[in-house]
């Protein structure tokens, strides 16, 4: 009798491939928690289908990561500032008189942060995807687009222009739900920067505060 023993072949793994934006934004993320502190000029502009684009500037601070403020320099001066204990949002030009103040959590609050809401922990809360390099203002920078993994309340998904040298954003598009678009354009970046600690500091003088 003829027996016939047939081998079990192992055959080799097949290799997993991680798209580049994954280790294009995995670089900027640790340049990123490597910084103390920085700065940067802001331009944004909230593109509604509806109402058409409208643009405003500013000055963003930010020190370690409950340490944060969005000055706006025109209009009516509106502000997003985490003060380490609390997260306050000014819009005077909706709301005017008051000021909505939030708890902060001793987690970052990403409602405020917007580079922290895409920089810390990425791989574990988005679906990242290389899409090209460009260079803006003389600096080169890889876009990537972040699709949140669970729904996300506030946006469907975002554009990220990192610079290669700082990892900083140079440019983020937010597409939001309510039918608009959100940019900022980041320029005269500035790393671990001395911040005055009254930047970090609401002034609720004349304002009815509003606890959430």
């Amino acid at each position: 009798m003829l027996t016939v023993t047939i081998a079990a072949v192992r055959l080799p793994a097949q290799a997993t491939t991680v798209d580049k934006g994954v280790t294009v934004v995995q670089q900027a993320s640790k340049k990123y928690q490597a910084l103390s502190s920085f700065q940067a000029a802001f331009r944004q502009v909230r593109d509604d289908k509806f109402n058409g684009a409208e643009e405003s500037r500013g000055m963003l601070y930010q020190e370690g990561k409950n340490h944060l403020a969005l000055r706006w320099s025109d209009g009516m001066k509106e502000a997003i500032v985490l003060d380490g204990t609390y997260f306050w949002l000014y819009t005077p030009s909706t709301s005017p008189g008051q000021v909505l103040q939030y708890k902060q959590q001793s987690q970052p609050t990403y409602g405020g942060d917007l580079i922290g809401m895409f920089l810390d922990n990425p791989e574990g809360r988005f679906r990242i995807t290389y899409v090209n390099s460009e260079v803006i203002d003389g600096h080169t920078t890889d876009a990537v687009t972040m699709e949140p993994i669970t729904k996300d309340p506030n946006y469907i998904r975002a554009t990220l222009w990192l610079d290669r040298q700082y990892g900083l954003p140079r440019r983020i598009e937010i597409q939001e739900k309510r039918d608009y678009k959100r940019t900022l354009y980041l320029s005269s970046l500035v790393q671990n920067p001395s911040i005055q600690p009254s930047i970090f500091k609401f002034d609720t003088k004349g304002l009815k505060i509003i606890p959430q």
